[in-house]
């Protein structure tokens, strides 16, 4: 029986996109309702964090050490040595109250983030990739609510959900132009209790999913079949991600109160969690490129 620890004595409101930097040898994630950058050095226990302007759906590692961040509006530079962010592209949404949410790196340093559409299921959302020159690509649209971004090892195939529909879904995606196929439905998680949430790819390809609604973490091989599912100690586990120095090491953040339909008093809720002893192990987070970022 796996059980995780607790990693961080902080508590998050809507704990969000952890991620390793192989770097520093320290772990990032996002509360998003706070709204928070965190940053945790797992060796000495030193904890760093920045407020934002606004809602952080998810966030990347970069090449200049900044941190890039999918808020409401579009995609934001954060200097970690002033605090101070600013605006490098604006995504234009196609309806009202609708921001950034969950998003990765795809294996060539191109952040790719999708949106949600608030109060309302209506697929005036998207998936949008930002290029190394700061452009903005549409990749997918009719999204309500975009989670599990993630990329198979060798960056051909991306892995997302609309969480509405409890469907991961698979597409083929080329690596060197950024085109895409024709999405496919790869597994549903409904039969584990839940919606989908945030995801991450192991070494092997197999994915992990936060199963948000049931408080457990799915396991899943390439081609969409259930291998493991585990239990977190809290109601809503929100996104996993793989770290430590040797990347063996899961952590999975969780939420104690969205502002929405999800709220625990659980003591546990919005604590950051870690799995130790799996014998799985994660890749390296790609940071993006950002050096034709000014």
């Amino acid at each position: 029986m796996n059980t995780p620890t607790i990693a961080s004595p902080t508590r998050d409101l809507l704990g969000e996109c952890p991620l390793w930097d192989i770097r520093d040898q320290c772990l990032y994630w996002v509360d998003s309702k706070a709204p928070l950058v965190r940053r945790l050095h797992l060796a000495t226990g030193a904890r760093t964090e920045w407020r934002v302007s606004g809602d952080v759906g998810s966030i990347a590692l970069t090449e200049s050490g900044r941190i890039l961040m999918a808020l409401e509006d579009g995609f934001h530079l954060l200097d970690t040595a002033t605090g101070a962010s600013r605006l490098v592209a604006k995504v234009a949404h196609s309806g009202p109250r609708i921001r950034m949410n969950d998003g990765r790196t795809d294996r060539q340093g191109r952040f790719v983030a999708g949106s949600l559409v608030m109060g309302r299921h209506d697929k005036d959302g998207a998936f949008y990739r930002l290029e190394k020159d700061g452009s903005v690509t549409l990749l997918i649209p009719g999204i309500a609510l975009a989670n599990s971004t993630c990329f198979s090892p060798d960056g051909r195939t991306m892995y997302y959900t609309d969480s509405f529909s409890d469907t991961v879904n698979a597409v083929d995606y080329d690596p060197a132009s950024g085109r895409i196929g024709t999405p496919r439905a790869l597994m549903n998680t409904r039969p584990q209790g839940s919606a989908p949430d945030g995801a991450t790819v192991d070494a092997q390809g197999c994915l992990w999913v936060a199963l948000v609604q049931a408080g457990k973490l799915g396991q899943y091989a390439p081609d969409g079949r259930v291998m493991q599912v585990l239990d977190v100690p809290t109601p809503y586990p929100s996104c996993p991600c793989f770290g430590g120095p040797d990347l063996d090491i899961l952590f999975v953040t969780s939420l104690s109160n969205t502002g929405n339909l999800m709220k625990t008093d659980h003591p546990d809720g919005g604590a950051l969690f870690a799995f130790h002893g799996l014998g799985v192990k994660g890749l390296p987070e790609v940071r993006f490129d950002d050096g034709a970022l000014a």
